[in-house]
C-alpha cells in the first residue's frame, strides 16, 4: 500500500472541504463543478477549479463562477496563507472523476492511473468499455480488459486523440 505524506493528506483534506463548500454555489449557478486541485506551482499554491456545463464553458462563464467563488472563499477564509484562483474548462483531456463521467465516455479512450496495483500495474490507457456498481472497464490497445473499482481511481483523463 502506498503511503501518502501528511502535506498530501492536508492538501486533500483542503480539496474536499472548498468542494463542499463551492460546489453547491457552482451548482445553482447551471455549471457543474468537476475537480478541485489544491497545488504547488512554480513555488506559489495554486486553488484550481475545473467547470464545465452542457455545451461547453465559455470566458463570461468562467468570469462569472471566479468571482462567486473568489467571494465566498475571502468571506469562509478556508485556505490560509496565499494563494491563486484559477477556474477554468476542464479541456480536451478532461479529468474523469465522477460516475457519470465514467458513463458518459463509453467507447472513448482514456489514461487512468490507480492507487493500488491492479493486475500489477498502476497506470492504463485505453478506450473505456463500460461503468456499473462503481466498477470501470478499460481495454488496452493489446486487448487487455480490466475492471477498476472508482475508489481505487488516484486520476483519469479522458485522451486527446489526434
Amino acid at each position: 500500500m502506498a503511503l501518502l505524506s501528511c502535506d498530501h493528506l492536508v492538501n486533500i483534506g483542503i480539496e474536499n472541504s472548498i468542494k463542499a463548500l463551492v460546489e453547491p454555489v457552482v451548482e445553482d449557478m447551471g455549471f457543474e463543478l468537476v475537480e478541485v486541485e489544491y497545488l504547488q506551482a512554480y513555488g506559489s499554491w495554486v486553488l484550481r477549479l475545473y467547470v464545465d456545463k452542457p455545451g461547453g464553458i465559455g470566458i463570461d462563464d468562467i468570469t462569472r463562477v471566479s468571482r462567486e467563488v473568489n467571494t465566498i472563499l475571502d468571506v469562509e477564509d478556508t485556505i490560509k496563507g496565499a494563494y491563486s484562483l484559477e477556474v477554468s474548462s476542464p479541456g480536451l483531456d478532461r479529468p474523469l472523476v465522477k460516475p457519470e463521467h465514467f458513463t458518459s465516455v463509453i467507447g472513448k479512450r482514456a489514461r487512468i492511473r490507480t492507487k493500488a496495483l491492479v493486475d500489477g500495474r498502476k497506470n492504463f490507457k485505453g478506450e473505456i468499455t463500460g461503468f456499473s456498481d462503481g466498477v470501470v472497464t478499460i481495454d488496452d490497445d493489446e486487448e487487455n480488459s480490466f475492471k477498476i473499482d472508482i475508489e481505487n481511481i488516484d486520476k483519469a483523463r479522458l485522451e486527446v486523440v489526434i
